[in-house]
C-alpha cells in the first residue's frame, strides 16, 4: 500500500465528507462521542454495500487499510488542481 502525498489530510476531510454522507443518507446520526475509528468502520461498510468504492478481503479490513482507502476515495472526488493533491 503505497502512502498517498498529504495522506493524514486527505483521511480528516475524507473522514468529514464521509459523514455528511453517512448521515445525508439518513440511515445514521453521528454521536460527538463517537470515536473515529467507529465512525470509519460505518463509513466504509456502508460505502460498500452502496457500492460507492470496492470491498477489501475481511482479512485486510483494518483501520490503516480503511483510513488509506477513503482517503483514495476522496483524493479521486477533488478537483486536480486541490492543493491536498500537489
Amino acid at each position: 500500500m503505497k502512502k498517498l502525498k498529504n495522506e493524514t489530510a486527505l483521511f480528516k476531510e475524507a473522514l468529514l465528507a464521509g459523514v455528511r454522507y453517512a448521515e445525508g443518507r439518513g440511515v445514521v446520526e453521528f454521536e460527538p462521542t463517537d470515536s473515529a475509528s467507529e465512525k470509519l468502520l460505518y463509513i466504509y461498510r456502508l460505502m460498500v454495500h452502496d457500492k460507492v468504492m470496492q470491498p477489501l478481503p475481511e482479512d485486510q479490513v483494518a483501520e490503516k487499510s480503511l483510513r488509506h482507502k477513503l482517503a483514495i476515495w476522496y483524493a479521486k472526488q477533488l478537483p486536480k488542481e486541490h492543493p491536498l493533491l500537489k
